[in-house]
């Protein structure tokens, strides 16, 4: 602010007002925009997430990747080079890692068919008829559950199950931990096909499937990466086999992983590939469901063989649990 005082020899001495440097401003807050999502891009491309709450964060990639063009275009408007260099590699980074799950298209490869259902329970609130419906009407060859309890065997058995789904490798608990396969063709249990490992029961079946090679089943279901048991999320991840030449390997469940973890993107790079992202649909959101909001983030997964077929995968909602069913139509040589 301007000031004056009278001079001694007369006249008036006037102080110019300090210059401000709005420009200056507007370059801080410009890059204090890009930053975050820069460094989000640098921690998910570099596979950087450690720790429980940076874990749970990088779900939502597919938020950063959208919201990552607001910066871009406030500091192109704001002709900013540095800063819109920046924001425009991010939102390019961002956008390679999320888009190609929206662009896949179902697989002509020819085979033996292969319908997967899987399902998260909810500690076996699940509502049964919901879950009945969906197995007379998709007509799945196996029922991958998770959070399985002995009272939810009981209901699905009474509602039909047991007709239509006799064999079955089953490890109900009275909580989160329980797990089963059910299926309509032959099952052998595969008891030392994953360590010992914390947390919930992951089942693994060998599936009699008619014309080749059987079909090796993982009811996958690594506890979720909160507090302390972000470590043994992540070793559970790690200890999921890669494909086999002798077998083909199918990993159905609740993986408590989206394809940007860096355990996910791992098994990926060993030879599987998520069965919705193959057919466009790997960014339906499958958690958390029938709450308040609507589902935000993708966690339950069927990933297959690179040799394996995808015809098509669909969600679907069932009341009783926080989790979408996922089902997928498979090919397999």
């Amino acid at each position: 602010m301007a000031g004056s005082v009278e001079s001694p020899v007369g006249g008036t001495i006037v102080t110019p007002a300090r210059r401000k440097h709005p420009g200056r401003t507007a370059a801080v807050l410009t890059w204090l925009a890009v930053t975050p999502f820069a460094a989000w891009a640098v921690t998910r491309l570099a596979g950087l997430e450690r720790g429980a709450i940076p874990t749970q964060i990088m779900t939502a990639t597919p938020y950063a990747a959208a919201g990552s063009l607001i910066p871009l275009m406030i500091a192109a408007l704001g002709r900013r080079r540095a800063a819109t260099a920046v924001a425009l590699l991010t939102s390019t980074l961002l956008g390679f890692s999320v888009l190609p799950r929206t662009l896949g298209v179902a697989d002509a490869t020819a085979g033996r068919p292969l319908r997967v259902l899987t399902v998260n329970l909810l500690f076996g609130k699940a509502d049964t008829p919901t879950v009945m419906g969906l197995v007379r009407e998709l007509r799945p060859d196996v029922l991958n559950t998770q959070e399985l309890t002995p009272g939810a065997v009981d209901e699905l058995d009474a509602a039909g199950l047991r007709e239509l789904m006799p064999h079955r490798v089953l490890q109900p608990e009275w909580s989160a931990s329980g797990s089963g396969i059910f299926s309509s063709l032959p099952l052998k249990p595969m008891q030392d096909a994953l360590p010992p490992l914390e947390g919930h029961n992951m089942p693994v079946a060998r599936v009699s499937l008619p014309g080749g090679a059987p079909v090796e089943l993982y009811d996958v279901h690594p506890v979720p990466p909160i507090g302390r048991y972000a470590d043994a999320w992540r070793t559970a991840l790690e200890a999921l086999p890669g494909p086999s030449d002798e077998a083909v390997r199918i990993l159905a469940g609740d993986f408590n992983a989206s394809l940007d973890h860096t355990p996910m993107r791992r098994l990926l790079a060993r030879g599987y590939k998520d069965a919705a992202a193959q057919v466009g649909a790997g960014l339906i959101p499958t958690w958390p469901a029938n709450r308040r909001v609507p589902p935000l983030i993708t966690i339950d997964h069927v990933l297959v063989d690179e040799r394996v077929g995808v015809q098509a995968v669909s969600v679907h909602d069932v009341p009783g649990t926080d989790h979408r069913a996922v089902f997928a139509e498979l090919s397999v040589p």
